[in-house]
Order: C-alpha cells, then sequence, then structure tokens
C-alpha cells in the first residue's frame, strides 16, 4: 500500500504527515492543504515516539470488509490515541496488555498495514 500510511524507504517505518506553510500546524495523514487555515502544507517525516493520551480494549470484530478474521477467530486488542511532540494524535493499535496501558505512558510508534502500531519506548 503506498500512501501516507506506508513506510517509505527513506523513512524507515516512521509515520509520514503533514505541515503548514504558514501556521505550522501539524497533521496526521499527510494533507496538501492546512486544516486550520487553508494555506499549504508540506510533507514531514513524525516523531517515532509519543505518550499514550488515552485508550480502550476492541472487545468486537471491525467491519469486514476491510477487516479479514484470522482463522482462529477474533481476539480483542488494545487501541489508543498516541500523542507526538508535534502535537498529533495517532489512533493506533497499541501491543501491550490492556494492564499496562498508562495514560502518559511512553510509546514508539511505526507505520504498519494500514494502520499504526504502538509498543512500549525505552525510557
Amino acid at each position: 500500500m503506498e500512501g501516507p500510511l506506508s513506510a517509505a524507504e527513506e523513512t524507515g517505518s516512521r509515520l509520514r504527515g503533514s505541515r503548514c506553510a504558514d501556521c505550522a500546524v501539524a497533521t496526521y495523514a499527510a494533507d496538501p492543504a492546512c486544516p486550520r487555515c487553508g494555506g499549504p502544507a508540506e510533507p514531514v517525516v513524525l516523531s517515532a515516539t509519543g505518550t499514550l493520551w488515552t485508550w480502550t480494549v476492541q472487545r468486537y470484530a471491525p467491519k469486514s470488509p476491510p477487516y479479514v478474521p484470522p482463522v482462529a477467530g477474533f481476539t480483542p486488542f488494545t487501541v489508543g490515541y498516541v500523542e507526538l511532540p508535534e502535537g498529533v494524535r495517532v489512533l493506533a493499535v497499541l501491543d501491550i496488555r490492556p494492564d499496562e496501558a498508562e495514560i502518559g505512558m511512553p510509546l514508539t510508534v511505526t507505520a504498519a498495514d494500514g494502520v499504526p502500531r504502538a509498543a512500549g519506548a525505552a525510557v
């Protein structure tokens, strides 16, 4: 898949967003225009680490398509918003157990197929 969710060779698995040339607002996913002022936005590689802003447990299977249930069936998973230093909040699947999730904890965010993933960051 190519687009703002995919990993570009030069960015590894880092997320790509955009920053407004006029008011400096950063966005994810990348957008050619600023959502605040309408000015032109330039592509930017976003920070790889952030903090957990909020989270929940997804206890029901996502709508299909595009979701394809695994052969063993659906398993609940943790999902949350990770706030990056640029002020952007990114929805990501959290590769942590719900009992490990703590608002404000440091996380590393990476691009994945279709949806970003986040895991505990080394402190």
